[in-house]
């Protein structure tokens, strides 16, 4: 009897097993194929002109440079103003916050917050950052704008990533008589940097490939030099994507293909680099 029920476990944890591969199959085959359907598309525009150059006749020539270096002013002023302020309320409610009726309205609030669409952020961008605070349409007002929809993916993972340092690390820290911001400083967020680093990174990623909010906030169909100031507006790799897509007549399908490359190789990077930092982070963690 016994021996039998164990067999009809072991199947069932095969059967599992396999389902689960199944799954996971069936999820990353059309992700790996539209990646190397665009690796195909895109490659053969790639080239140092179309790297370096601004567009040229209509956008149907030339390169995607000033948009580059938008999307990169983006992600930069998005991590500016999103990561401390996120990373410091997620250290507020993970290490200090009673749980109170109060502090879980506030967790539900972010939850909520994760959830809303892109273009809803971009119409608050353009009433509070654009027109109320006069900010203009400006690389300034798009990257307040994106700091609002990251900051809910950053304050989650970072309030898990501390919740899940064990109690003991804390216990032992304070017994020894650290308070508890040096416990914080110096034993719970160097355990925690892996989670953390991970929330950033995937709020930045989302950052840099939203279309609607930078479109109502801080991109512009064509700009024929470089923003100088963070009161400039900016082109970027999303919104150019959509322009050349969708309202350039004849637009070569090698320019469009080739753009999509190159904003999915900037998000790779990104994960790449997240990556090295967050496995090293790992490998000094002490549990």
């Amino acid at each position: 009897m016994k021996a039998a029920h164990l067999a009809r476990a072991k199947m069932a944890q095969t059967i599992g097993f396999h389902l689960l591969r199944l799954v996971t199959l069936i999820t990353i085959i059309p992700i790996i194929g539209l990646v190397v359907y665009i690796v195909v598309k895109g490659a053969p525009a790639i080239s140092w002109e179309f790297l370096t150059a601004a567009p040229s006749n209509g956008m149907r020539e030339g390169g995607i440079f000033p948009a580059i270096v938008g999307t990169l002013y983006l992600t930069l002023g998005t991590a500016l103003f999103s990561v401390p302020i996120g990373v410091l309320a997620g250290i507020y409610l993970a290490e200090y916050a009673q749980e109170t009726a109060f502090t879980r309205i506030i967790r539900i609030a972010i939850i909520n917050l994760a959830g809303i669409p892109s273009v809803v952020y971009g119409l608050f961008g353009l009433g509070l950052f654009v027109l109320f605070l006069h900010l203009g349409t400006s690389i300034l007002a798009a990257s307040l704008t994106l700091s609002i929809m990251t900051l809910p993916v950053i304050i989650s993972t970072t309030e898990g990533a501390l919740r899940s340092v064990p109690n003991s690390f804390r216990v032992v820290s304070t017994s020894l008589g650290a308070t508890r911001w040096q416990t914080i400083r110096r034993i719970t967020l160097p355990q925690a940097l892996p989670g953390i680093i991970t929330g950033i990174i995937l709020g930045l990623e989302r950052s840099a490939g939203e279309t609607a909010p930078i479109l109502f906030t801080g991109a512009t169909f064509f700009l024929p030099q470089l923003p100088r100031s963070p009161l400039d507006a900016t082109m970027a790799l999303p919104y150019h994507i959509f322009v050349i897509s969708t309202q350039i007549p004849g637009m070569p399908i090698q320019i469009q293909y080739g753009t999509v490359l190159v904003l999915l190789v900037f998000v790779l990077g990104m994960n790449l680099i997240a990556t090295l930092i967050r496995s090293r982070a790992r490998a000094k963690r002490q549990w």
